[in-house]
């Protein structure tokens, strides 16, 4: 099943985003700072944890909390009870009766009160890098220690305080994690709602439910997130609940899996073979297509000959990028091509490269719009049909010479792989009833 953003309404009025990723047994996870179910759903958040769950055959469910990601904003109160109100408006609708409460970091003591609460509802509890006292915890980590000691500098500051943050829980060593993370730092949340939060946080303190905890629970230090990471806080949050496990891992998925198999629960895995997965997971194509622009009163101005002379450099230029990039030639319109992509990095390189060689080519003027779109066409007889292909065109046809449009999947499948995408708004393609937002690819040095 294809994980989509859908809404849950909490009694006090609040719209949360929240995504459901596989078909199996359920997992909820309540949301951490910032929200990232539109990462998650795009590809573009680093781990892929919920896609890992998916194909191991349970069905993950997190969502964005108040203030944060694609749920509502500018709300005022981020205490442990307005938390509670979020995690309990997506069980009702998204889990059933009796599920797996997962958490991590931030999410933790959220989960923790829940499974007090709601003992029948919750078969195992799962903390990976999580905490009771929010305090506590935050004293830990350097990142968050910089980020509180300048707290009332976001005020002012709020561009500088996201970039020290991000490269903070960068590890100040990977610059390219640092702007991935800035990123989604800067559209995860508005100032006011971060400083709400980060001030309400500090008064979370669920240290007394721990004991009365009676669902099997595992806490895990996940070691592949360094910054979070942290063992002696891990084992004294085990120790405090009654028969908790405790394991270290940098496979966190794996060791979820091993966990709830061993407690009973059986998850619903694939019917499909090995082979089939595979070919199923590369049916994902990303789709280009080019338009020469003033074609028609090129050919009246210059005249047959030379008119022609000119589309046979451009045919000549967008196979030679084409090739270089990977990308396999569908079918040429004269004045255009269609072309589709395994990558949708690569597709959209090859929508740059080919924008330079047009501008670096002397003579007469070759202004081409591309635009693409990703998704799962039809093939047929070496032809690809459908919706992905006909917004792909659409896409192209609202693009100016020199320019690349994209929809908003391709920018998010391509989120920290270097791009610098512009938005261009929504418009509602002819055929289709949903509006897509569309984003210009910025390729001039």
């Amino acid at each position: 099943m294809e994980a989509q953003i859908k809404y849950a309404r909490t009694t006090d009025g609040v719209n949360i985003a929240y995504a459901v990723f596989g078909e199996g047994p359920a997992i909820v996870f309540p949301s951490s700072i910032f929200g990232n179910v539109h990462n998650y759903v795009t590809g573009a958040a680093a781990g892929g944890i919920f896609d890992r769950l998916a194909a191991l055959g349970w069905s993950a469910t997190t969502y964005d909390g108040r203030g944060a990601g694609d749920s509502d904003r500018g709300v005022t109160d981020f205490s442990l009870e307005t938390r509670l109100r979020d995690l309990e408006a997506v069980i009702e609708r998204a889990a059933p009766e009796r599920f797996v409460l997962g958490a991590f970091l931030q999410g933790s003591p959220a989960a923790i009160a829940y499974a007090v609460r709601q003992p029948l509802r919750v078969s195992h509890l799962i903390l990976s890098n999580g905490f009771a006292k929010a305090e506590e915890y935050y004293a830990l980590i350097p990142a968050m220690r910089l980020s509180q000691s300048t707290l009332d500098m976001a005020q002012d500051e709020w561009e500088f305080h996201l970039e020290t943050l991000a490269h903070a829980v960068a590890g100040y060593t990977n610059p390219e994690r640092a702007q991935v993370l800035l990123k989604m730092f800067r559209t995860g949340m508005t100032r006011a709602d971060y400083v709400a939060y980060r001030r309400a946080a500090h008064e979370i303190d669920v240290t007394g439910l721990l004991s009365e905890i009676r669902a099997p629970t595992l806490v895990v230090t996940d070691t592949s997130v360094e910054s979070f990471a942290f063992p002696q806080l891990s084992r004294r949050l085990a120790a405090a609940i009654p028969n908790a496990r405790y394991v270290e891992t940098d496979d966190l998925p794996e060791v979820i899996d091993k966990f709830l198999r061993e407690g009973g629960l059986v998850p619903s895995l694939p019917s499909v073979s090995p082979a089939e997965q595979k070919r199923e997971a590369s049916d994902l194509r990303t789709v280009l297509f080019t338009d020469l622009v003033g074609h028609t009163e090129m050919m009246s101005r210059l005249g047959d000959e030379a008119g022609r002379a000119v589309l046979r450099e451009h045919e000549r230029i967008t196979r030679e990028v084409l090739k270089a990039n990977g990308g396999t030639e569908v079918k040429t319109m004269g004045d255009g091509f269609m072309a589709s992509f395994g990558s949708v990095t690569k597709a959209v390189e090859c929508a740059v490269a080919l924008q330079r060689a047009f501008a670096d080519r002397e003579g007469e003027p070759l202004n081409v719009r591309v635009g693409l779109n990703a998704g799962e066409p039809i093939e047929e007889d070496g032809d690809l049909f459908g919706a992905t292909v006909i917004l792909a065109s659409r896409i192209a046809a609202k693009a100016e010479g020199g320019e690349i449009l994209v929809a908003d999947t391709v920018r998010g499948l391509c989120s920290g792989k270097g791009f610098l995408f512009a938005d261009r708004g929504e418009f509602v393609a002819k055929g289709f009833e949903e509006p897509l937002r569309l984003y210009e690819v910025k390729w001039a040095e």
